[in-house]
């Protein structure tokens, strides 16, 4: 099957997620093209994908490797009825939609590295950006950017990242359609979306345990120069880390890279 925006609205059609597609086989950033469309209005659920990113954009303005042909590329315009304090959760529910997808292809294999990272067998496969603009006191809009390694092979990726990463294709040792990956990432996107919307953060705080790589492990949080260390207990209602530290006392932190320590 072609990847190209018609497949992809047919097989969206009727969803709420994926209502409008805006196909693209170059942008510099999904996050950016959407972010425009979003400050012109385009609706709740409007999906933005490319086949490829000449500045995708990761994580503490670090760049994603997004060369054609290979992997997912986008993001989704929502407008959820919260307020910015809450917004983080969305970041949490969309890394629990990717890992339950990923899940079905690698089974007991994924796992979620707080906040955004999506981990099999101990690398990393997908990486969630979400970016916010208010309104007041409510969110007008987020932008949740996704971008999945489904086709890339270990020796495309840097060399600075090439041990620390990987691809589905490369995990299940056949290659996935990424249609049809897109449209299943979709659909778990919806999924968890409107549970949030109607149950709140509670399920997919559970859900998103289950899938942790860190909680009951020795942890280190950097964030430029501020180092968090301790053991990783959970996280709160908000979806930020907690941590309990030498002195048995919680921290809470709401940004940062994590890494084990191996104590």
């Amino acid at each position: 099957m072609n990847f190209n925006e018609h497949d992809i609205a047919d097989r969206l059609s009727g969803r709420f997620i994926g209502n409008r597609v805006h196909f693209l086989r170059e942008v510099d950033s999904t996050n950016i093209y959407a972010f425009k469309l979003a400050r012109e209005g385009a609706p709740d659920g409007t999906v933005v994908i490319a086949d490829c990113q000449t500045k995708g954009k990761g994580r503490m303005s670090r760049t994603w490797q997004s060369p054609p042909g290979r992997n997912i590329y986008t993001s989704i315009i929502l407008r959820p009825s919260v307020e910015p304090a809450v917004a983080p959760q969305i970041t949490l529910a969309s890394g629990v939609a990717v890992a339950e997808l990923l899940s079905e292809y690698c089974p007991a294999d994924v796992t979620l590295k707080w906040p955004n990272d999506v981990l099999i067998k101990g690398k990393k496969a997908c990486g969630i950006l979400t970016e916010m603009r208010t309104a007041g006191e409510q969110v007008d809009f987020v932008i949740v950017g996704i971008g999945v390694n489904i086709g890339m092979k270990k020796d495309e990726f840097h060399e600075e990242f090439r041990d620390s990463s990987t691809s589905l294709n490369e995990e299940v040792g056949k290659n996935v359609s990424r249609l049809d990956f897109a449209i299943r990432l979709y659909e778990s996107l919806e999924k968890w979306y409107n549970k949030f919307l109607s149950e709140g953060f509670s399920p997919i705080k559970d859900e998103w345990l289950k899938y942790s790589g860190i909680i009951g492990k020795n942890i280190k949080v950097a964030l430029r120069d501020d180092i968090q260390v301790g053991e990783a207990i959970g996280i709160d209602e908000y979806g930020a880390l907690l941590i309990l530290n030498g002195e048995k006392r919680t921290r809470r932190v709401i940004a940062g890279d994590v890494s084990l320590t191996g104590d």
